[in-house]
């Protein structure tokens, strides 16, 4: 259990990242839909949508003229449970929430979108919960709510129509019997014939926004583009989007084949504009409602315990990554905080394992008798960080489920200039930086001072403490020697650009792209260090209580909403290549000129209760335990996705398991030789 977390780093000299720099348009395109990428809703919905089509999704005036029409249509009472399903900023839940509608949930896609619904909320007082989420896969029981709504066009996003059924699929497993939805979508109709192929104009004195428009191939979506300009910065955004236009008929038969009755299309609903100007999509809408009929969804009696097994590092043996090498009082009580913690979620019972001598005989006694594990063993198998990734590979081996991230996703994080590389190639901004060998003697730095030298295998800030960053040569050799002598430390070492902005986390809950949350990002506040100090958070913040270190706090993070954007991109896009799972924490640093730059990835975070991640969920509403709860279900979530796979039966013995581990290391080496034969 790895205390805090945290990383460093320098200032290069590019232009800051900003929304409006960096964005180039086309030019003329003559096919529009081969430029729409099949997920173009992951990005467009931020600050910049706002501001184009704010005359419309963002008029108070108007936002509650709809909310009199759809209020009226579906009788709703004040004590009904309602979700808004792609609710956006949660402007139409707000204004429920402000009209005593006691029980409303908003789900979006968007992590921007749905940051500024909750501190909306927060700002006026609302009861509103706010989450992200995919449409496609709710998580939520079945028969929860009383009424769905998915309003301002937001329905048809996707590119095939077999995802909008499985959305409205989920929409009447949700709804409780005799539950109600109402979906306001564009008259497909209507804008086939009449929608604008060009347009443009003024959003303010300083933007504007031109767009062209075409029908798909197939007739069956409107193809939008909008190039959006500042007068003085130049081109924001050359974005491309796909709509698809139903008709009255072809909305009731999706309904209807969903399983919905009384399908009813109440005529039509106009917008207006404050700018009186090119509304789009928004121009002409249908308002579709109809009913669940359905019974009641089997209740269990008695609710069946899921049997977790949670693993910890071996407190019997040495820990080379704690500064007395063992485990001390705050690291037994940290576990009890968890266990504390863990108990107070309904639904579970644990089991407690910590003997890496025993622990493979342990394993395969439990055998199906648990249902996963909750892997928190991040000192590694027999508290040797290396061999981190031992654990999930022995799992896999026995076929047990478990949390976080897999032998592969642990072994690439590990390595700080493999993970570099990985971003550099995805094109997401690292430090400048090179790397050292243990045997080179000399070397040449290809960039300028201040540098921070860390090890380049390690976590928990092994290795990094305030002389790691250096200003001169003699410094930084000192840097090198102190790392190689004081820490024992006999691999590569990596040498950085230090950045001098903010130093930044990012944590995300669950599972991209399917669902996940994005918690607060979170920046490291250093105004208690002495001004001489090194603004990082290194070993001694998280180790040595006593350092002027252990004084820096964590606060909400204050970004420019460009910077935020690219971030959570960067991150999102990071999860799914690296394959973590679960739950991952990413760390970045500003530079001077306020460009956010990647320094580490990291699967299965530190999961303690002062721990980076406890702190952004504490941020986001949530409590210590209802953090790991949410981690727990997110890998029930993936599981459950999984095919099956033979598991050892609860009769297996060691020796047969150990047999089985055998053969599965003779096949693994015999298909490793057979790639490097025909290689």
């Amino acid at each position: 259990m790895r205390q805090k977390e945290h990383a460093p780093p320098r200032t290069p000299g590019q232009k800051p990242i900003t929304a409006s720099e960096g964005a180039k348009s086309l030019g003329p395109v003559p096919n529009l839909e081969e430029h729409v990428h099949p997920e173009w809703w992951r990005q467009i919905f931020n600050a910049t949508y706002l501001k184009t089509d704010g005359d419309v999704v963002d008029d108070p005036l108007l936002t509650s003229k709809e909310v009199d029409v759809f209020s009226g249509i579906l009788n709703m009472s004040l004590e009904d449970k309602i979700l808004d399903l792609c609710c956006g900023q949660g402007r139409v839940s707000l204004e429920l929430a402000r009209r005593g509608f006691s029980s409303i949930e908003g789900v979006d896609r968007s992590h921007y979108l749905i940051q500024r619904a909750k501190t909306q909320a927060k700002k006026e007082g609302l009861s509103v919960r706010f989450r992200e989420g995919d449409a496609r896969k709710l998580r939520y029981a079945p028969d929860t709510f009383d009424v769905v709504m998915i309003l301002g066009n937001s329905f048809g996003y996707f590119e095939t129509v077999e995802d909008d059924m499985r959305v409205i699929k989920e929409v009447f497993r949700v709804l409780k019997p005799w539950g109600r939805v109402l979906i306001d979508v564009t008259d497909g109709e209507y804008l086939r014939r009449k929608f604008q192929p060009r347009s443009w104009e003024w959003i303010d004195k300083k933007f504007f926004v031109c767009r062209e428009r075409s029908l798909s191939l197939d007739k069956q979506r409107l193809i939008s583009r909008e190039v959006i300009t500042h007068v003085e910065k130049g081109v924001v955004a050359d974005q491309f989007y796909a709509e698809r236009l139903y008709t009255r008929k072809s909305i009731a038969e999706l309904l209807e084949k969903a399983g919905f009755a009384e399908v009813t299309v109440h005529g039509q609903i106009s917008s207006g504009s404050a700018r009186n100007q090119d509304l789009g999509m928004m121009e002409r809408r249908i308002i579709v409602t109809c009913v669940v009929r359905k019974d009641w969804t089997p209740r269990k009696r008695k609710k069946e315990l899921k049997n977790i097994t949670v693993l910890f590092g071996d407190p019997r043996k040495a820990d080379p990554l704690k500064p007395l090498c063992v485990f001390d009082d705050d690291d037994f009580y940290t576990i009890d905080q968890l266990k504390d913690a863990l108990h107070e979620l309904d639904g579970y019972q644990y089991t407690y394992l910590n003997n890496h001598d025993t622990l493979f005989n342990d394993l395969v006694k439990l055998g199906t008798k648990t249902d996963f594990v909750l892997n928190l063993c991040d000192e590694g198998y027999n508290n040797d960080p290396r061999k981190e990734l031992h654990v999930p590979a022995l799992l896999e081996t026995l076929n047990i489920p478990y949390t976080g991230g897999g032998p592969q996703c642990l072994a690439y994080c590990y390595d700080k200039s493999l993970v570099r590389g990985i971003a550099n190639e995805m094109e997401i901004p690292v430090p400048d930086a090179f790397f050292i060998k243990p045997e080179d003697s000399t070397f040449e730095l290809p960039f300028g001072f201040p540098v921070i030298v860390k090890p380049n295998f390690g976590d928990s800030s092994f290795g990094i403490t305030q002389r790691s960053v250096a200003n001169t040569v003699e410094e930084l050799v000192n840097a090198i020697v102190e790392i190689r002598e004081k820490f024992g430390y006999d691999k590569p070492v990596l040498v950085e650009e230090f950045l001098t902005g903010k130093d930044i986390t990012v944590g995300i809950i669950g599972n991209a792209p399917e669902s996940y949350t994005v918690l607060p990002i979170i920046q490291e506040d250093y105004s208690a260090l002495p001004p001489e100090l090194p603004r990082i958070c290194g070993y001694e913040a998280k180790w040595m209580p006593d350092s002027p270190y252990w004084q820096i706090k964590s606060i909400p993070a204050d970004l420019p909403d460009d910077v935020e954007k690219l971030v959570v991109e960067c991150c999102l896009k990071l999860f799914e290549r690296l394959e973590c799972r679960d739950y991952c924490r990413f760390d970045w640093r500003i530079d001077a000129l306020g460009n956010p730059k990647l320094l580490e990835v990291n699967p299965n975070p530190g999961w303690c209760w002062d721990g980076h991640l406890a702190k952004m969920s504490k941020i986001a509403g949530m409590s210590y335990s209802q953090m790991l709860g949410e981690i727990l279900r997110a890998a029930e979530d993936r599981l459950s996705t999984q095919t099956p796979t033979d598991r050892e039966p609860t009769n297996a013995t060691p020796e047969r398991a150990a047999r089985k581990l055998a053969e599965n290391g003779a096949q693994s080496e015999s298909e490793s030789a057979s790639a490097s034969d025909s290689q």
